[in-house]
């Protein structure tokens, strides 16, 4: 099946929605189970010991299952992607990013709206904190800006902030220069259904992206629910779509720093941009911190929550830079040149 799974039989595409419905498998049990059925209804028919069954493994406690529920949810969703032109990308489909089929957890589907060519292109994460300091703002749409016109895709999480910025920053590429060939286009990541646009005050912004030619992309069908632990799965994705992640601004607690843990758990390279550790961002990042302090105390936030900063990634060897062209040449360089850690830049020294 690799092809976009709108242009599949109708029942090819219920089949695939109903396998991505089931919340208790994990990707490659979705992928076995897929490969075990020959159509929907089967599935639907099968109680949760014969799902299991067919797996081969152990029944995971408390899980829940309907079939008819399933099935009739997975024709809901069917219906309204085809109605809105939403493409579904399966993992063994061309388009699906190849660097995100490498993480530990990979979508299962992607849907996307917008130009899904775009994924299997050059892809550099731009990631920040939603409370931006002015100089953050410029740093991210100018960071962008040079990516794009350096043929790079553009990926960021629509949140406010930095996310907004980077996407704003691509966008303004692509208007001063839409002629050109070369601009590439920036990719938004969305932490709900495919259908909808969180936070709902980026609308704009999203449909700016649609008519640049970019793309929207999202785990979740149509009609699903917005959770609070999608931000974090969202994070996930955009770390995993790119070999690199760049930190605009990220104070103690910041989800950029979630962005930055999932990217390095993966082996995939990080950069601070110096405006980080700027006066501006630092004045916001002990306010911040001083809030965190007080929800610490009352129980409302982790300890690591509290002391996630970037100075812990500067310590364990993340380079800083100035700028996209700065951050071509970092790429470059020997692993440890940039690092303040104890560690990191004494393991390349001579003997």
């Amino acid at each position: 099946m690799q092809h976009i799974l709108t242009d599949e039989t109708e029942e090819t595409l219920v089949l695939t929605l109903s396998v991505a419905r089931i919340p208790f498998l994990d990707f490659n049990q979705k992928i076995k189970l897929l490969k075990n059925l020959d159509n929907p209804q089967s599935l639907a028919l099968q109680s949760i010991e014969d799902i299991y069954k067919l797996l081969q493994c152990q029944k995971v406690s408390k899980a829940y299952w309907n079939g008819s529920d399933n099935l009739r949810m997975a024709k809901a969703e069917a219906f309204q992607c085809k109605r809105l032109g939403i493409k579904i990308l399966l993992y063994d489909n061309p388009l699906y990013p190849e660097a995100l089929k490498q993480i530990a957890d990979p979508p299962f589907l992607l849907f996307v709206r917008g130009n899904e060519n775009l994924l299997s292109g050059r892809c550099l994460s731009v990631v920040g904190t939603r409370r931006l300091s002015t100089a953050g703002r410029e740093a991210a749409k100018s960071f962008a800006y040079d990516a794009v016109m350096d043929g790079c895709n553009v990926v960021s999480g629509l949140a406010y902030g930095a996310d907004a910025c980077a996407h704003q920053g691509a966008l303004n590429a692509y208007y001063d220069h839409a002629s050109s060939a070369e601009v590439a286009r920036t990719i938004a990541v969305l932490p709900c259904a495919i259908d909808e646009i969180v936070p709902y005050q980026n609308k704009r912004l999203a449909a700016q992206i649609l008519q640049s030619g970019g793309c929207l992309v999202s785990e979740y069908a149509p009609g699903t629910p917005t959770q609070k632990r999608n931000f974090v799965a969202r994070n996930r994705i955009v770390a995993g779509m790119s070999e690199a992640t760049v930190v605009i601004e990220a104070p103690n607690g910041s989800g950029a720093l979630i962005t930055a843990d999932f990217a390095l758990e993966e082996g995939r390279d990080v950069f601070f941009h110096q405006v980080a550790f700027g006066a501006a961002a630092e004045s916001i990042s002990q306010t911040v911190k001083s809030g965190l302090e007080k929800d610490f105390a009352a129980g409302r936030v982790s300890k690591f929550k509290l002391e996630n900063c970037p100075e812990r990634f500067l310590k364990e060897g993340a380079p800083v830079i100035k700028d996209y062209k700065d951050f071509c040449v970092a790429l470059t360089e020997m692993p440890g040149m940039r690092s303040t850690g104890p560690i990191q830049g004494e393991l390349f020294t001579e003997i």
